[in-house]
């Protein structure tokens, strides 16, 4: 098992507690989720329509900025499932440390996979992935270097799953149906705070989304996560005041963590990557408080903490820390 956030039934093994007295910061998703709509009954009872599917996907192209084609499937993690067919098996480069699913479906599908600390040590590959921003870090490229590396490479895979607070990283919106060696991989839930409806999206040349298309077969996601979802994304008020809230956590955060004396190592306003002395003593630490976090096996200093959301997180989060 490879390992990732979210894991807080291991959590309550080894430290206790009920279910509902923890407090699970291991994953960069929006603690404040999008209201969810009033569902039709057919978004229960009925296959999904590939017309309520293209609407969906058009909202979601518009809040991207695309004109690329775009496919919807269950979760980004479902594209990264089908990212090492796309392509006959080479030379995988990973710019890393980073979400290690990329590296390991590749690698398991026949893949040689190379991890590069830089960019520019992704150049020539037959694959190259990149994180943007990344995973746990928050290191980030401009759409610009982006571009040129797609020219460098076979095939540029960009998981942009924590893009949606910075816009502006993106580079769906300058690419476009004949990009075909670039795809981009996006998630619904993690900024929306709805990781459970599985929805994420890949968005590239037309060649490639068509054979994702045909690899993910006729009904990837569901009826609700289509009416969600086309509702969420033409909420452009709460999209706006969410990027503005996420910040003004992110900042809190890191006032908090400083009274600990941990240094900001990096991250993104969906998650704080912070330094601490020994990070699997300061994990316990939080845990004995009932908050869990995220550490790293090739990290010993490394901390990773997802927002709060209510006071009363926000307060429990304190008091583990001071305890």
């Amino acid at each position: 098992m490879r390992d990732h956030g979210g894991d807080i039934d291991r959590a309550r093994a080894e430290f206790g507690g009920a279910p509902e007295d923890w407090l699970d910061l291991s994953t960069g998703i929006n603690p404040v989720s999008y209201p969810l709509p009033g569902l039709t009954p057919a978004a229960w009872a009925a296959l999904p329509t590939r017309a309520g599917r293209a609407a969906m996907e058009a909202a979601a192209a518009r809040t991207i900025g695309t004109r690329a084609p775009v496919t919807s499937l269950a979760g980004a993690q479902a594209a990264i499932q089908l990212v090492p067919a796309l392509r006959p098996a080479g030379i995988a480069r990973v710019l890393g440390p980073t979400y290690n699913e990329h590296a390991a479906t590749l690698r398991a599908a026949g893949w040689r996979v190379e991890e590069a600390g830089g960019i520019e040590g992704l150049s020539g590959a037959d694959l190259a992935v990149v994180v943007n921003p990344n995973n746990p870090d928050g290191r980030c490229w401009t759409p610009g270097v982006l571009r040129s590396l797609a020219s460098e490479v076979g095939l540029l895979v960009i998981d942009e799953s924590f893009a949606d607070p910075h816009p502006e990283l993106s580079l769906a919106p300058i690419i476009d149906a004949g990009d075909d060696n670039v795809l981009i991989l996006r998630s619904f839930g993690k900024f929306y705070g709805l990781a459970g409806l599985r929805l994420g999206f890949a968005v590239g040349g037309a060649e490639l989304i068509g054979r994702i298309i045909t690899a993910a077969g006729p009904w990837p996601v569901s009826g609700p996560a289509i009416e969600i979802a086309s509702v969420a994304y033409a909420d452009a008020t709460w999209r706006e005041a969410t990027i503005l809230s996420l910040a003004q956590g992110a900042k809190r955060m890191d006032r908090i963590a400083a009274k600990a004396d941990w240094k900001v190592a990096g991250g993104t306003t969906l998650f704080r990557l912070y330094e601490t002395p020994d990070a699997a003593e300061a994990q316990r630490r939080l845990a004995r408080g009932r908050v869990w976090s995220r550490i790293f096996p090739y990290s010993s200093t490394w901390l990773r903490l997802g927002l709060p959301g209510g006071e009363d997180e926000w307060r429990q989060l304190e008091d583990a820390l001071t305890a």
